[in-house]
């Protein structure tokens, strides 16, 4: 799933995550915003409010880094109480998304990604995979958390050969979006969108499919589609998912393997398909893990 944020005035969808905008905790903790000034010039720094659990920091936490506060590893343990395989949820989507850029950097021949819901930068991210089989590849990261945007512009670094630039925006604002990816991608070209773990945490009733459609109707034929989300398989899982769902102002909605699927309408699904996680060409990369995780993935190409 992922950690993918939104602005904080509208309901959280982001990557994150699994359990999308993870509920605030009833412990009393540091209400003081901590503030970032590492901000470009003429813009106001970011304000970093730690006492509010956020998707990105929770499923960085998951993903064993080091950018998350006491809230964020109080929700997280919480939910790993009730779901213990989180943690192997996290890697194997994160190992999925490695897997995906090599193919598409390597044997698809793609050389512009467009990243929605970039999540806090780890290791094996998207500009790194890409750059490192094709040096002049172009990245554009979109995301809305400003722990995220302050990461973004001190480790999202290209090559001296390619691009990468970061989008602060919301996922459904898709304008603003492709207005702002132009800057560094030519969408006469193909391009790679990349929108792992950010589907769920948008409910059917803002149409999730539309905001793909959106997005893609701006490529042209040859890019691709590469997602991935949870899936309603797993009753602890979904039985987590009502427990947070239930005392949060906010939701994550895990869908069936068919509606996945269905997010790849119209495009030519690259083998072996839309399929398990760690399933999908797990051989392209050591880091697949073990064992099924109620996840779902895949590989579409725009005819």
């Amino acid at each position: 799933m992922g950690t993918r944020t939104r602005n904080r005035r509208l309901p959280d969808t982001h990557k994150p995550t699994t359990l999308a905008a993870y509920p605030q905790s009833r412990h009393k903790l540091e209400t003081r915003p901590v503030t970032d000034n590492s901000s470009a010039p003429g813009q106001n720094p970011p304000k970093l409010d730690i006492s509010v659990p956020h998707s990105a920091r929770v499923w960085n936490y998951w993903l064993g880094g080091k950018d998350h506060y006491p809230a964020d590893r109080m929700v997280g343990d919480q939910v790993m109480a009730m779901f213990p395989d989180i943690t192997r949820l996290a890697r194997a989507d994160r190992a999925f998304l490695g897997r995906a850029v090599r193919y598409l950097a390597g044997e698809a021949g793609i050389r512009q990604f467009l990243d929605v819901g970039t999540g806090l930068p780890t290791a094996n991210n998207t500009h790194q995979v890409a750059q490192s089989i094709a040096p002049e590849s172009r990245i554009v990261y979109v995301d809305n958390d400003p722990l995220v945007l302050v990461h973004a512009r001190a480790l999202l670094t290209s090559t001296p050969e390619g691009a990468c630039d970061y989008i602060d925006a919301d996922l459904r604002d898709t304008g603003k979006i492709l207005a702002e990816a132009a800057r560094t991608l030519d969408f006469s070209r193909p391009v790679a969108l990349m929108m792992l773990g950010i589907v769920g945490q948008v409910p059917d009733s803002d149409d999730p499919q539309s905001i793909i459609e959106r997005l893609l109707d701006a490529m042209p034929s040859g890019s691709y589609l590469a997602l991935s989300d949870g899936v309603s398989t797993s009753e602890t899982f979904n039985e987590a998912v009502r427990h947070y769902n239930e005392n949060s102002a906010s939701t994550y909605h895990p869908r069936s393997p068919e509606q996945i699927t269905g997010f790849f309408a119209g495009l030519e699904p690259v083998e072996p398909g839309i399929v398990a996680l760690t399933r999908w060409r797990p051989e392209l990369t050591p880091f697949a893990g073990h064992g099924e995780v109620p996840g779902m993935c895949g590989v579409g190409r725009k005819p």
